[in-house]
């Protein structure tokens, strides 16, 4: 009888002949992927040492290689839009929205940090706070949230300083979207087509119209229709991500001040306001209804 109960049946599985073993001259996994630098990139500071920091530390630390991933995918769907290619635009989207989707999952893993655990270890932060991620802030500058002050607070890391200045410089993914429209022959104000593109972006009414007749036509403009739907659907994504981030700091925080020296949940709080893409929010007051109301019977 097998160790598992079950006359007949050995609860293991044997290696096949071909599976690799013998990594003395062949790639392995952890070379491939680099594990040895991974898995070795988390310093608890806490003395003595606090359980629940490494919890901590590798929310933060996979939060900033899916940043990397989305920020990878979004200037991909920005030069295919440059380039009048919206198909693959769209599947970049898409993954975008699942990458999305596992960065607001992953704020329930923090949510089980309890006030009292945070506070064994919450000094030796000092005053890092997820407020100076470099990447969370390109993300936000390729979607439209341009910010100019934001790049002074990078000063102590010239790298990073340089990519958001170039990412101010640039058109936001939303601004390749309005010129890729302009060229497939929907009418676009001309001041959104040639502007400073380090502004953030604000609403024009006049572009409204545009979405309209694009949403009451849909049939006729099916990829535009379609690519609006994604763009809002990273939006609302987003904003579930800050709204997350924003109840998850509540939940272990409170009222008290960030880290970083924000107000905490009160700045948080104001990120919620933000839009990227606004006209695409107002398009929906906007669109008339078509069915024909019932008649009353006599």
């Amino acid at each position: 009888m097998s160790a598992d109960g079950d006359s007949g049946r050995v609860n293991q599985r044997d290696l096949e002949p071909g599976v690799q073993r013998d990594f003395r001259r062949a790639m392995s996994y952890g070379d491939y992927l680099h594990l040895d630098e991974v898995l070795s990139a988390q310093h608890p500071l806490s003395v003595p040492l606090r359980h629940d920091e490494l919890l901590f530390i590798i929310q933060h630390q996979t939060s900033e290689l899916w940043l990397k991933l989305m920020l990878h995918e979004l200037r991909s769907a920005r030069a295919l839009l440059h380039g009048d290619d919206l198909r693959p635009a769209l599947k970049r989207l898409a993954r975008v929205k699942h990458i999305q989707a596992t960065l607001t999952e992953q704020w329930s893993v923090l949510a089980t940090l309890t006030p009292s655990e945070y506070a064994e270890f919450r000094s030796f932060l000092a005053s890092s706070s997820g407020f100076q991620s470099w990447q969370y802030r390109a993300v936000e500058f390729i979607l439209g949230n341009k910010n100019a002050d934001m790049v002074a607070v990078f000063d102590h890391h010239p790298e990073a300083q340089a990519m958001l200045r170039e990412l101010l410089h640039q058109p936001s993914l939303y601004d390749e979207f309005l010129a890729y429209l302009h060229r497939q022959g929907h009418e676009v104000p001309a001041q959104l087509l040639d502007r400073d593109w380090s502004k953030p972006y604000h609403f024009e009414p006049d572009l409204v119209p545009t979405f309209t007749r694009i949403y009451e036509h849909a049939h006729d403009h099916w990829m535009a229709y379609e690519a609006c739907e994604e763009l809002i659907d990273v939006e609302d994504n987003f904003q579930l991500w800050r709204f997350r981030h924003l109840k998850t700091v509540e939940r272990i925080i409170g009222s008290k001040r960030g880290t970083g020296g924000s107000s905490g949940v009160p700045f948080l709080r104001k990120a919620l306001d933000l839009t990227f893409f606004p006209e695409l929010y107002a398009v929906r007051t906007e669109i008339q209804d078509v069915a024909e109301p019932p008649q009353p019977t006599s």
